[in-house]
């Protein structure tokens, strides 16, 4: 349906709880390495529960690998740089949904990546610095998801 594309990630319960949105969604998981610690991550594990079994997770070596392997649609990538928001785009099953690591979301060089075919962003109080990437995560997912109805949903 879709992809969730995690660029180098570093919080392990954030992807453990990404593997779990993906298999309650039906969505993919691909993870770019370098990752900030191990998949045997005992924290990754608690966060993810007994989905992991259910997740689709991929590993790749760069973004440039993941296109290769996977040749989504179009790929999203989430940023605060981004002008649109996250509802304003039309999504389709074979989107890809691009965020970048905890610390400091994606780096210049993949904001500038010619693959890249917007960023978007997810609004919130000029206050605040960032959402937690799980948070992000689930907002954008179910987004695209509902935009094409649930397909599978109960």
């Amino acid at each position: 349906m879709f992809h969730v594309v995690l660029y180098r990630p570093e919080i392990p319960p954030n992807t453990g709880n990404a593997m779990r949105l993906c298999a309650n969604t039906g969505t993919a998981l691909h993870l770019i390495h370098p990752l900030g610690f191990s998949l045997d991550e005992a924290r990754l594990k608690r966060a993810g529960l007994d989905y992991r079994h259910w997740a689709d997770v991929r590993n790749h070596d760069s973004l440039d690998d993941f296109v290769a392997t996977t040749a989504p649609d179009r790929i999203w990538a989430f940023s605060q740089h981004g002008q649109s928001s996250y509802t304003d785009v039309k999504y389709r099953p074979g989107d890809a949904l691009l965020f970048g690591p905890e610390s400091g979301g994606l780096p210049e060089d993949v904001l500038a990546w010619d693959r890249i075919d917007d960023l978007v962003r997810i609004p919130m109080l000029a206050r605040s610095r960032s959402l937690n990437l799980a948070n992000a995560l689930a907002v954008a997912v179910y987004e695209a998801w509902k935009q094409i109805g649930f397909p599978g949903g109960v």
